[in-house]
């Protein structure tokens, strides 16, 4: 009696990570602004992927938009906006999954690298470090299906 094959078990391999695009602007110091103000900060998260030309090789990319304005006011104290992407070698991920992965298990594994890279430049900035607190990429995955299936107006029967 011959066993049936075992499926495999899903491998996903970072082979690079880079900043596509970033900018820092430090506001309060442009303008003059006191320096002793309490900031209250912002952090706007999006997510995208994509397939590469080569076999099992994709992009899944964390943009992030932080704008720090004062507590006590409208003063805008700095605003941050990164682009960061990882590259992965995915086998054994049926198609059908591809996408759920793409935005909730690569966006996990380069995230402590970019917490790295948003910490160092609000420091070398001239603000305190800005550690960001982890994501929950499962939830803000959920939250964006369930916005386009309500954008999706319901099809009419023929």
């Amino acid at each position: 009696m011959a066993e049936a094959e075992q499926p495999k078990a899903p491998q996903m391999r970072v082979l690079g990570q880079f900043i596509r695009d970033m900018s820092f602007e430090n506001i309060m110091a442009q303008k003059g602004a006191p320096t002793d103000v309490q900031p209250d900060i912002q952090v706007q998260v999006n997510l995208d992927a994509k397939k590469r030309t080569a076999d099992n090789q994709y992009e899944s990319a964390i943009k992030l938009n932080i704008t720090s304005k004062s507590k006590t006011g409208d003063t805008t104290l700095f605003l941050f906006e990164i682009d960061y992407v990882g590259i992965f070698d995915i086998q054994n991920v049926p198609e059908e999954q591809i996408h759920p992965f793409l935005m909730i298990e690569c966006p996990r594994m380069i995230f402590p690298f970019l917490r790295r890279v948003v910490s160092d430049v609000t420091r070398d900035g001239g603000f305190p470090p800005l550690n960001l607190e982890n994501i929950d990429f499962l939830a803000l995955y959920r939250g964006e299906i369930a916005r386009r299936q309500a954008e999706t107006p319901p099809k009419a029967d023929a």
